[in-house]
């Protein structure tokens, strides 16, 4: 099986986009590590450094109406307006000294969390319009490979910058990371006509159109519920994953540092493999077989061995994305290019809130429940959706919601004559 990597690192747009989304990445992860511990330093609370991930997350729950905004501009320019947007933002945490000052890091990390939301928006309908549709597989794995290796290598980065000279510095170096993907977006060439949105359209209305769109179509549907279940049971195998350290591997809290860092290896390596899969069979199947791996991943975690509990991370770590890289590369190639952002937004949505609430939800049942109970049951339930994702018809059907639109012309770059087909910017 070819890696088809390197021909896709040979387009243009696709490695100023990779990175963009390197140093990007890299600047939030450090941020991430770096919010919680520097609002723990502050102030003394376990509860208030857990709401800095809550303030980051809660705006995924308005993905459908942020979405919309990417589709009410040009997707190149808003990506790089709103990562200098984002650098400004940034800036005030530089004058964060004490607890009371704290309202401030909360503020940002609201603001940060909506960028996010519509910096994926934007991001997703540019692929469609940048990237050939043969190369996509292949470029969404390398971005999964990307996201994951900055969240092995970043925290470390922004552990050190926190230790030596404060949260500010970590603020300072994300400013710079979001400045630096701006930077490699204006070198995208791609031709993106001025959108057409009927002015009279209320923003609720036009988010539901993405939404109703997402609903009739019978492959995006059926891999977006799928990934859906299968992220409400990561989940629950996060919240257990100190439980199987402490009490299943009798290892002290720090070990479930490791477990994680051969998670972030699995699904490093499945992305630099995704495209190649992709071609040799459909993403229902594609994303099926991921699931299962991980379903299985998760149930072995009940065996106390850790040779066999660093298997299972690998195998959670190469199975769950899976189904995320098959449902975003679904929507670009399925998506009319004037509903790609609220469709991708109101996707992403579906597939990651899941995620929040079954963490919660697992956190309270872990003091009731044996953790190797929820780790079975979670298993059975990430199998039921491997399943439910190989059920229907596999076929590329349009949905019942079709808004077509001119296409959008890659520039010239070496694979002349490449044009985004009808239902992509």
């Amino acid at each position: 099986m070819g890696w088809g990597g390197g021909r896709v690192l040979r387009d243009r747009n696709v490695l100023f986009y990779l990175s963009g989304v390197v140093v990007s990445g890299f600047g939030s992860s450090a941020m991430a590590l770096a919010a919680g511990v520097w609002t723990k330093s502050l102030t003394g609370s376990d509860s208030l450094a857990a709401l800095t991930t809550f303030c980051v997350w809660a705006p995924v729950l308005l993905g459908p109406l942020i979405g919309t905004l990417a589709d009410r501009a040009r997707r190149r320019p808003l990506l790089i307006w709103a990562n200098l947007g984002m650098a400004r933002v940034l800036l005030p945490l530089l004058a964060v000294h004490s607890s009371d000052q704290i309202w401030i890091l909360f503020a940002v990390l609201t603001v940060y969390g909506t960028s996010s939301v519509l910096l994926d928006a934007a991001e997703a309908a540019l692929v469609a319009a940048a990237v050939p549709e043969t190369l996509r597989g292949d470029f969404n794995g390398l971005r999964m490979t990307a996201n994951e290796g900055m969240k092995l290598v970043a925290p470390l980065l922004g552990a050190f910058l926190f230790v030596q000279f404060g949260g500010r510095a970590v603020a300072l170096l994300d400013a710079v990371t979001f400045m630096l993907a701006a930077l490699a977006f204006t070198l995208i060439r791609v031709s993106e006509p001025v959108p057409h949105t009927e002015k009279a359209q209320r923003w609720r209305a036009q988010a539901a159109e993405g939404i109703r769109y997402l609903r009739h179509h019978p492959v995006l549907w059926r891999l977006v519920l799928a990934g859906a279940a299968t992220m409400g049971v990561a989940g629950l195998n996060g919240a257990s994953v100190y439980a199987v350290v402490d009490a299943g591997l009798h290892r002290p809290p720090a070990f479930a540092g490791v477990l994680y860092a051969v998670q972030g290896v699995g699904s490093v390596v499945i992305g630099l493999f995704a495209g190649a899969l992709l071609r040799r069979m459909p993403e229902r199947v594609f994303a099926a077989a991921g699931i299962m791996l991980f379903a299985l991943g998760v149930a072995l975690r009940v065996i106390p061995s850790v040779p066999v509990v660093l298997l299972a991370s690998a195998m959670i770590g190469a199975g769950l994305p899976c189904v995320l890289i098959a449902a975003m590369t679904a929507v670009q190639r399925e998506t009319p290019g004037n509903l790609l952002g609220r469709v991708a937004a109101t996707a992403n949505t579906l597939l990651f809130a899941p995620n929040a609430v079954a963490l919660a939800a697992g956190a309270g049942l872990i003091a009731l429940v044996d953790h190797r109970v929820l780790l079975l049951v979670a298993g059975s339930a990430a199998a039921a959706a491997a399943v439910g994702c190989l059920l229907g018809s596999g076929a590329r059907t349009q949905g019942a919601v079709l808004a077509p639109e001119g296409p959008a012309r890659v520039e010239d770059q070496g694979h002349e004559g490449t044009e985004a087909p009808h239902e992509s910017r």
